[in-house]
């Protein structure tokens, strides 16, 4: 099974053109939506949730057609939304129960044992009596992805999951997506470049609206073998370095600010090649360093 997305357009009222001829095929697994805030990355999660439409293209799920056929959609979709509300005062266990119910899951015996098992599976059965109002941020996420597995979907979306939380956390919260991304297409949006080199096995950069690259990350990453080059300078020299190198990136390292530029050969005396990683790859492709051919993942 796949998801096709083909030519899918959104402009806003007050004319922000959120997407531009989106395409992608995604197959089973992890697939990692990657962009900065603002990128459309949000706008293309709700448009395949069905909570908005788009302005053209189309996108298919199998065989059901995503932006006309939504109930059908609704019934294999789980969905975490960025901002992911919950009724503080009630536990675990009974607000999943309501939410099975929503779900058309009446019988009584089978939507505790399908509860209780999943709140196994995310680590939170001996919580399950707990106000969801006294859960950690990791915990109201791992809630989240037990809601969103009610009734075997076959797409789940999440929107910025790992977003203020804890290390400790979002190595679990890692495991658990992992471990469910084995049968099912599951889509991880997001701008942290960590969360899709840890995760995924195909990945798409959306910048402005558009997909500037699709593929394997460590294939895409592969292209810039022998091109980085990293220097530590004073802060002085930062605005030289930026106009007169296609400088990556720039952070501070132990008091000094490291900055990495793209170059096929050494810059300058001073400067020593550094392995590439995604996050080379990713600010290189969005500051415009890297002309890729918009690209699907097969």
């Amino acid at each position: 099974m796949e998801l096709r997305i083909e030519n899918l357009s959104k402009r806003y009222p007050n004319g922000t053109q959120a997407l531009q001829n989106v395409s992608l095929n995604i197959r089973l697994g992890m697939f990692g939506l990657l962009g900065p805030n603002g990128a459309g990355k949000s706008t293309l999660m709700r448009t395949l949730a069905t909570l908005q439409d788009a302005d053209s293209g189309r996108a298919v799920l199998g065989d059901i057609d995503v932006l006309r056929q939504k109930d059908a959609v609704r019934r294999v979709l789980g969905y975490l939304p960025q901002e992911f509300d919950l009724y503080p005062k009630v536990s675990a266990e009974d607000l999943l129960g309501y939410f099975a119910v929503l779900k058309g899951i009446t019988n009584p015996k089978e939507r505790r044992e399908l509860v209780q098992a999943l709140l196994q599976q995310t680590n939170l059965y001996d919580h399950r009596r707990k106000a969801l109002g006294s859960f950690s941020g990791g915990m109201k996420q791992r809630f989240g992805i037990a809601q969103a597995l009610l009734a075997n979907p076959r797409l789940i979306i999440v929107d910025e999951p790992t977003a203020g939380l804890d290390p400790e956390e979002r190595v679990r919260f890692h495991n658990l997506l992992s471990a469910i991304g084995q049968n099912i297409i599951v889509i991880l949006s997001t701008h942290i470049v960590s969360d899709v080199s840890d995760l995924c096995g195909a990945m798409a950069i959306i910048h402005e609206g558009r997909v500037r690259v699709a593929g394997n990350p460590s294939q895409l990453v592969a292209q810039l073998e022998g091109k980085v080059w990293r220097k530590s300078i004073a802060h002085d020299e930062v605005a030289r370095f930026r106009d007169r190198y296609q400088m990556i990136s720039m952070r501070l390292f132990a008091g000094q600010t490291l900055v990495h530029v793209l170059s096929p050969q050494p810059p300058e005396a001073g400067f020593e090649p550094a392995e590439p990683d995604l996050e080379d790859f990713y600010f290189a492709t969005i500051k415009g360093f890297i002309h890729a051919p918009t690209a699907t993942v097969n």
